[in-house]
């Protein structure tokens, strides 16, 4: 059997993974195509924003995909390597890790682990990076400078929003970084398919000498912690990740008016926010985003997808912020918005 390529997805938080591979999915040549989503904190949602209805799309449980996650990659792809096997057509396998995952213990995995190693390929490493908040992300985030430096292609997106100094910057210090990956800009993740695959394999060899050592000190890490719980140092203590859930539909002045307020007071420690929201008035499911100080437009999805309740989801992954504030202002905003309405409608 011709090993089946894999490529990794992975770029720092709200860098745009998820919308990219719903542009990527929506071509005829991605047909047979495998998704294997992983995300931070304690509700997994991006398989929810991924509009891919078939069985193929698989949620790795919600967690670190450089520790503990790394034996559900392994038992994900012996699942897809026993459908191939049975006949199910599984062309490429497509990796979307979370934004605060180090890419070396994954490229390790998927290059030395024998689960891996039979029935795949490693085809190679796409990171986006975003061109407004990309500087500062580097600047703060080893992790960030990771997915950079072993990235095969390098998508530079949000460059609709950023300002020509920031994306020409931001360019030289990739190509310094990474010089022998081809950078691409990229409007709403809209990139075809030829540009991202078949670069001829993972190679570390091409990289920047940190690589071998970030590749070798990933190899190590995997043998200590196997079949351990996460390691502590993995992530920065300061950040958190938590879900909220709501069964009601919400009223979307109440939401709103709390996450541009959160956006402009305390943008600096929100390194993310997503949700998929039920809205008052609105039979589509409403999908949000956010990175730090930026809150990007709704956007409603064709519709809910097969089996999943109706539930509100909203992620938040924080720096330096304390769960408390988010919880209780959003509860206060949302009660205000409530009672306004119904002081509208002359129920109380």
């Amino acid at each position: 059997m011709t090993p089946i390529p894999v490529t990794v997805l992975t770029g720092f938080l709200g860098a745009g993974k998820t919308t990219l591979l719903n542009q990527l999915l929506k071509h005829p040549e991605m047909a047979g195509s495998a998704v294997l989503i992983n995300e931070f904190g304690e509700i997994g949602l991006d398989h929810l924003l991924v509009e891919k209805l078939d069985e193929g799309t698989v949620l790795l449980n919600a967690g670190c995909l450089c520790c503990t996650i790394r034996g559900d990659l392994q038992r994900a792809l012996r699942d897809l390597a026993l459908k191939a096997d049975a006949g199910h057509d599984i062309r490429r396998v497509l990796i979307e890790t979370t934004g605060l995952a180090d890419p070396a213990p994954i490229l390790q995995t998927l290059m030395s682990d024998p689960v891996a190693l039979r029935p795949f390929r490693l085809d190679g490493v796409v990171t986006l990076v975003d061109a407004v908040l990309g500087a500062a992300t580097l600047d703060s985030h080893i992790k960030a400078v990771k997915q950079a430096a072993v990235a095969n292609r390098l998508i530079l997106s949000k460059t609709d929003i950023a300002s020509a100094d920031q994306i020409s910057t931001l360019e030289a210090r990739l190509t310094a970084l990474n010089p022998g990956a081809p950078i691409r800009r990229v409007v709403a993740g809209d990139v075809p398919p030829d540009f991202l695959f078949g670069p001829g394999g993972f190679d570390p060899a091409g990289k920047i000498a940190d690589v071998t050592a970030w590749l070798a000190a990933g190899a190590a890490h995997h043998h200590y912690h196997h079949g351990h719980h996460h390691d502590p140092n993995c992530h920065d203590a300061r950040i958190q990740a938590f879900g909220l859930t709501f069964t009601d539909p919400l009223p979307w002045g109440g939401l709103a008016n709390w996450l541009e307020m959160l956006a402009i007071t305390r943008g600096a420690s929100i390194l993310r926010t997503k949700a998929i929201l039920n809205l008052q008035g609105e039979g589509r499911p409403v999908v949000l985003h956010g990175v730090q100080h930026v809150l990007h437009p709704p956007e409603r999805l064709a519709a809910w997808s097969a089996g999943h309740d109706r539930r509100s989801r909203i992620v938040f992954i924080l720096r330096d912020l304390d769960r408390a504030v988010v919880e209780e202002g959003l509860a206060a905003f949302l009660q205000a918005a409530r009672e306004k309405t119904a002081l509208a409608a002359g129920t109380v």
